[in-house]
C-alpha cells in the first residue's frame, strides 16, 4: 500500500488501519530513536487523524498498541506495588581521576589481568529511572526504581511517551526488562513552564522535579501533555534469546527494538579513553540540551560483569564519575538558627535566590560557627555557593571586597531558639547543642521515643504513631506527661481503643519500677549510652549525686571523657530537665538507689583479671553497649582472640576469631548467654 493510500477512503478498513500503525511506529521509531524524522509533524498528524477517525467508525479495529490508545484510561485512586525482580542497584561514585584510577586498578586485579579494560562510558542523566516490562514483545508493565526493591506501577503513565515502544521491533524476546531514565530536556522544561504559569499554575523547580511529578501523576491525561523522553541504558532480564556478549550489544539490540540510546554512548578502552570521555562531557555538558551530573563508567564484557559481581548494593563493575559542583554568586542576607532533632544548633543561610545547577536556592547549611568563622561570614556578604555532587547546596567562600560598610557579625543564640533552654558547645566538639533534651520542642518526638524504647523504660506499645499522635495533639510535651494520660484521651485517638489505651496504661505503670542506669539511659543525655548510663549509676548511686557533680568528679568514672562530662553537667545544670525529673519522680517513677561508699574494689569485680572477645553481629545490645557492660564487670575487652583468652561472646555471622577460640578449647557464649550473665550481676541488658 503507497503513503498516499493510506488516506484513501475505500474498502479495506482494517488493512489500512493496520497499515496506518505500522507508519506511525516507524516514523516514531526514526524520530525518538533514529533522531531522524521521516516526515514533517504535519504529515505525522494527518495519518495520526486518519487512524483516529477510522478508529471511531470501527471500534473493533482498536488495539491495546495503537498510537491513539497511549492516554484515555481512566486517573487513577493510587499507585500499586510492583515487586522488582531484579533489584535495581546504585553505583559508587568516583570524584577525581585517582578516584578513578583506583576503580580500573581493582577491576584489571579482581580480573587478574594486566591489558586495558574496555568500558562503556554513558551520560550520568539527570532525572528518573525507570523499568519496562515487554512479554511476547508487548509493554505489560512499567515500574519506578522506589527503594531498589520495590517500586510504584506506573504503567499507564509510561504508555502515554512516544519515545516507549508499546511493540518491540523486530525479532523480541519472550521477556524482556530493560531500565532507563526519563528526563525533559532544557527546550521542554521550558515550554512547560511556560504553560504552568499561563495556567496560574507554580513553575517546577526543575527539570528532574518535573519529570519525577509528571511520572507520578494518577492522571495519564496530564502525564501525556508533559515532554517526557526515555534513554534506555540496560537490560535486565532476557529470556527466549541467547544474551550478547558485550553491553555495547545489549545497547545495540534496544535500538534495533525501538528504544532510544544515549548518542553520546561510546565504548573507551583503558583508562585514558575513560578521562578523555569524562573531559569531553564536561566540557560541552551545557551545550547538550538536558542534564548530566556525570558520567557513568561499565566494564563492557557481561562475562567479566558476572564475575565481578557486587558489593553492598551497588556493582563492582560500574561506578558514577560526578562532576564538580557548579558555582555561583549570590549574597547572605541572614542566619536563622535551626535545632535539629537531637539537639544541634545549625545556622542556615537565608540567601538572594540563585539559579545554581537549574535549581534555584535560596537557603544552604553553614554546619557550624566554626565553619562560620572560618570562612568570616558576616551578614550582607557575596557569597560563592556550589552544590556538592549537584545536590547540596554550600557557601564555599566569601568575596571580601565586596562587604558592604554595614555588614554584621554573626553571633550564636545563648538561649535555644525553640524553647529558650542554655545552647552550649561540648567541649572538643564544633556543634553547639540545645541543653534543653526533655522539654524542646523540635527534640519532642526523639526524645519521647527513646524515653520509651526497651532498653531504656521499656513502656510496650508506645511506638513511633503514637507518640506522634500524642505530642501533635498537645497531650505530651516531656517524658512527665506520659503518666498523666487517661484511658479516655488515648482511647479517643486513631486505631486505637479502650482495651489498647488500658494496656498502654498498664505498660506505663510496670515501666515506673526501673533502675538507675536504665532510668539515666532514658533521659536521653548525648553520649550516654547504656554502658555509660550503668557506669554513671555504679559510681554515684544515688540520682542525687550524679544531678550535683561538676565535670571533674563526672571524669572519676571509667570511659567518661571530658565530652562526656561536659554533656551531663550541662543536662543537668538546666533547669527545665531538673523540673522534667522532678515531675517524673512525683509520678512514681522510682529506681534502686545504693551508697557510693559500697562500690566493690576493681580487684572484687566478678570478671576481674579476665580478658572477653567479642566477635560477631549482636541483636539485643549493640557492641559498644555489651563491651562497657563486660568492663563494669571488671573484665578487660580485647579484639583479638589469644591463650590468655578467658572467653569469647559469639554472635550472628561470627568469623574467624570464632574458629580460632574453638582450635584453643577456649569458652564461647552466644548472646543468650551474655545477657543471662549480666543479668545474673544486676546489670541492666534484658534480652
Amino acid at each position: 500500500m503507497s503513503q498516499d493510500d493510506l488516506f484513501a477512503a475505500p474498502a479495506g478498513d482494517a488493512e489500512r488501519a493496520a497499515a496506518l500503525r505500522a507508519q506511525l511506529q516507524d516514523w516514531s521509531y526514526r524520530y525518538y530513536v533514529l533522531d531522524d524524522p521521516g516526515v514533517p509533524d504535519a504529515e505525522y498528524d494527518r495519518a495520526f487523524r486518519a487512524l483516529q477517525a477510522l478508529e471511531q467508525q470501527h471500534p473493533e479495529l482498536v488495539t491495546p498498541d495503537s498510537p491513539t490508545q497511549r492516554v484515555g484510561d481512566r486517573p487513577l485512586e493510587g499507585f500499586a506495588t510492583v515487586q522488582h525482580d531484579v533489584p535495581m542497584l546504585s553505583l559508587g561514585n568516583v570524584f577525581d581521576d585517582d578516584e578513578l584510577a583506583d576503580f580500573d586498578r581493582r577491576i584489571r586485579e579482581r580480573l587478574d589481568i594486566s591489558t586495558e579494560v574496555d568500558y562503556v562510558g554513558e551520560p550520568k542523566l539527570d532525572g528518573l529511572a525507570v523499568s519496562l516490562l515487554y512479554e511476547d514483545g508487548r509493554l505489560v508493565r512499567a515500574a519506578t526504581r522506589g527503594d531498589g526493591t520495590t517500586g510504584e506501577d506506573i504503567t499507564l503513565n509510561v504508555r502515554t511517551m512516544r519515545s516507549v515502544p508499546l511493540v518491540l521491533r523486530g525479532q523480541a524476546p519472550a521477556r524482556l526488562e530493560v531500565r532507563g531514565e526519563v528526563i525533559i530536556t532544557h527546550a521542554g522544561f521550558e515550554a512547560l513552564n511556560q504553560r504552568q504559569l499561563a495556567d496560574g499554575a507554580k513553575p517546577f523547580a526543575n527539570p528532574r522535579n518535573a519529570a519525577a511529578g509528571s511520572l507520578r501523576q494518577l492522571d495519564p491525561a496530564i502525564t501525556a501533555q508533559r515532554p517526557l523522553e526515555l534513554h534506555a541504558y540496560a537490560v535486565a532480564q532476557l529470556d527466549g534469546q541467547p544474551w550478547p556478549a558485550r553491553h555495547s550489544d545489549l545497547l545495540a539490540l534496544l535500538r534495533d527494538w525501538g528504544f532510544r540510546v544515549n548518542s553520546h554512548v561510546r565504548v573507551c578502552a583503558g583508562l585514558a579513553a575513560l578521562e578523555r570521555f569524562y573531559r569531553e562531557l564536561l566540557a560541552g555538558r551545557d551545550g547538550l540540551g538536558y542534564d548530566i551530573d556525570g558520567v557513568v563508567y561499565k566494564v563492557d564484557r557481561l562475562d567479566w560483569q558476572q564475575d565481578l559481581g557486587f558489593v553492598s548494593r551497588a556493582p563492582r563493575w560500574a561506578v558514577a564519575h560526578k562532576f564538580p559542583a557548579q558555582e555561583e554568586i549570590t549574597v547572605l542576607e541572614g542566619v536563622d538558627f535551626q535545632v535539629g532533632r537531637t539537639g544541634a544548633i545549625t545556622p542556615v543561610a537565608r540567601l538572594t535566590p540563585v539559579q545554581v545547577g537549574g535549581v534555584t536556592v535560596s537557603n544552604a547549611t553553614l554546619h557550624n560557627m566554626d565553619e562560620v568563622q572560618r570562612l568570616d561570614l558576616h551578614i550582607g556578604d557575596s557569597v560563592v555557593l556550589y552544590r556538592a555532587g549537584d545536590v547540596i547546596p554550600k557557601v564555599v567562600r566569601v568575596l571580601p571586597e565586596r562587604r558592604p560598610a554595614d555588614a554584621a557579625t554573626i553571633v550564636l543564640p545563648t538561649a535555644c531558639p525553640a524553647c529558650g533552654s542554655d545552647v552550649f558547645v561540648p567541649d572538643g566538639e564544633v556543634v553547639a547543642r540545645c541543653s534543653g533534651g526533655l522539654v524542646c520542642p523540635a527534640q519532642r518526638k526523639e526524645a519521647l521515643r527513646h524515653f520509651a524504647s526497651r532498653r531504656a523504660l521499656d513502656v510496650d506499645g508506645l511506638g513511633e504513631k503514637l507518640v506522634d499522635a500524642l505530642v501533635d495533639k498537645g497531650w505530651v510535651q516531656s517524658p512527665a506527661d506520659l503518666f498523666a494520660l487517661r484511658v479516655e484521651q488515648v482511647a479517643s485517638l486513631e486505631r486505637m481503643g479502650d482495651k489498647s489505651a488500658e494496656n498502654l496504661m498498664q505498660a506505663l505503670e510496670r515501666s515506673k519500677d526501673t533502675s538507675l542506669a536504665r532510668f539515666l539511659y532514658a533521659l536521653g543525655i548525648r553520649e550516654v549510652g547504656e554502658a555509660t548510663a550503668q557506669g554513671l549509676a555504679q559510681h554515684f548511686g544515688r540520682l542525687a549525686l550524679l544531678m550535683a557533680a561538676d565535670e571533674q568528679a563526672l571524669q572519676e568514672v571509667p570511659d567518661v571523657g571530658p565530652v562526656v562530662a561536659s554533656n551531663v553537667q550541662h543536662f543537668f545544670a538546666e533547669p527545665h530537665n531538673r523540673a522534667v525529673i522532678e515531675a517524673l519522680l512525683a509520678a512514681g517513677v522510682r529506681f534502686d538507689e545504693h551508697d557510693p561508699a559500697e562500690r566493690p574494689a576493681a580487684d572484687q569485680l566478678p570478671l576481674a583479671g579476665q580478658t572477653w572477645v567479642l566477635t560477631g553481629t549482636l541483636s539485643q545490645l549493640t557492641r559498644d553497649a555489651a563491651k562497657g557492660l563486660l568492663q563494669q564487670l571488671g573484665a578487660k575487652v580485647s579484639g583479638s582472640v589469644s591463650k590468655k583468652t578467658h572467653a569469647v561472646v559469639a554472635g550472628e555471622a561470627a568469623g574467624s576469631k570464632l574458629a580460632k577460640a574453638e582450635e584453643l578449647g577456649i569458652t564461647v557464649l552466644d548472646e543468650d548467654a551474655l545477657v543471662a550473665l549480666l543479668n545474673e550481676h544486676g546489670l541492666t541488658a534484658k534480652p
